[in-house]
């Protein structure tokens, strides 16, 4: 017995030792739960902000928005009856948007003298991968049984007709592989040259460096060529297992391939930085760790941004891992280039600030 209770002391001492036992058994839990509860426990007061495209604007279909109004859940902003709404729809990547279709109150009357046979659509147009759409949906039906049954009782005379905001070929699987991608690129980047940081500095790496030719910059542009090929391949696989298996149907062209390129160099240079202030590997998964878990949960790899409370919304804006997500999405999905082009810019200039200062504050002298 007491052997075992040396060992058992021995071990725990070399356990708690370890800055990524410490981690993964103490703070890992804590990040989970504060994070998960920021975010999930606001979100049934939350409202969300639903498009409008009323082309009949009549009194009925603006009792209709007055009622989803009223409901503090939905908050409507009117699109002008004279765009397309398909096109504003691409233009700004609208995760949801209503359309009331001109004749509505016309319909609605026909109808009712029909004693009901007929139906009259509002079509609900959504981003399947986003949880707003089904909080919407449901209360847009909610709204809609109300009105059915102070119209015609029993009757449903009022539908909504839900559709995916592109294509309607389009999946969830097809919405979520962005964030899966966006999400591959900061962890296999920033998390494994954090850790190699604290391994060159650990084994005196930098220091064997430190007598070549060799530059900071360099080496640090070596590693984002390596981590930039290996991503595109990586893509190439996902992609192929998503077709094989899920049928989806993405596209990559050159403007998903720069968003590879450009968030490699971001997410590398990211974890050469956080590799100056660590001092051995355990030390670097740690951090990575710190840093990665909420910038992956906040930045809408898995559920979307705006489901989450405001002032997370506003955490998730200064985050990089979002406009990464956000622009793979544009181009992989809606096709939406200028959009696309804009998220590349702050993904680039972000990219450009953290290589030079990566490359100037790491030193490969001992400490």
């Amino acid at each position: 017995m007491n052997r075992i209770l040396a060992d058992l002391m021995a071990f725990g001492r070399q356990y708690l030792r370890s800055r990524i036992g410490a981690f993964f058994v103490f703070i890992f839990p804590i990040l989970l739960i504060l994070l998960f509860g920021a975010i999930f426990s606001q979100t049934g007061s939350s409202s969300v902000t639903v498009p409008v495209q009323d082309l009949d604007n009549s009194l009925m279909s603006r009792g209709f928005l007055s009622a989803l109004n009223n409901t503090t859940v939905v908050k409507m902003s009117m699109i002008s009856p004279t765009v397309d709404l398909q096109s504003y729809i691409n233009d700004n990547s609208l995760s949801v948007a209503l359309l009331i279709p001109s004749g509505f109150q016309r319909q609605v009357l026909e109808s009712m003298q029909a004693n009901g046979t007929s139906q009259v659509n509002v079509t609900l147009y959504g981003d399947p991968s986003k949880s707003t759409l089904g909080q919407v949906e449901g209360v847009m039906e909610a709204v809609a049984e109300q009105m059915n049954f102070k119209l015609v009782g029993a009757s449903r005379i009022i539908n909504v007709d839900v559709r995916p905001v592109a294509s309607s070929q389009y999946t969830y699987m097809d919405y979520f592989l962005p964030g899966i991608v966006g999400m591959t690129i900061m962890t296999s980047a920033m998390y494994s040259m954090t850790s190699i940081c604290g391994e060159y500095r650990t084994r005196r790496y930098f220091k064997l460096l430190a007598t070549t030719t060799l530059s900071k910059a360099e080496w640090l542009v070596s590693k984002i060529l390596f981590y930039s090929l290996i991503l595109i391949v990586s893509l190439v696989v996902t992609v192929g297992v998503g077709i094989a298996v899920w049928g989806v149907h993405v596209t990559i062209d050159g403007m998903v391939i720069a968003f590879i390129v450009v968030g490699a160099l971001l997410f590398t240079s990211l974890g050469m930085l956080f590799g100056t202030i660590v001092k051995d590997p355990e030390s670097g998964v740690a951090l990575a760790n710190a840093i990665g878990f909420p910038m992956m949960f906040l930045s809408g790899s898995f559920w979307p941004v705006e489901s989450m409370p405001s002032y997370l919304q506003t955490v998730a804006k200064v985050l990089p891992l979002t406009y990464v997500n956000e622009g793979l999405r544009d181009a992989m999905i809606f096709r939406n280039l200028n959009s696309a082009l804009v998220n590349l810019g702050v993904v680039a200039v972000l990219a450009a600030l953290c290589f030079v200062v990566a490359a100037k504050l790491v030193s490969w002298k001992e400490r």
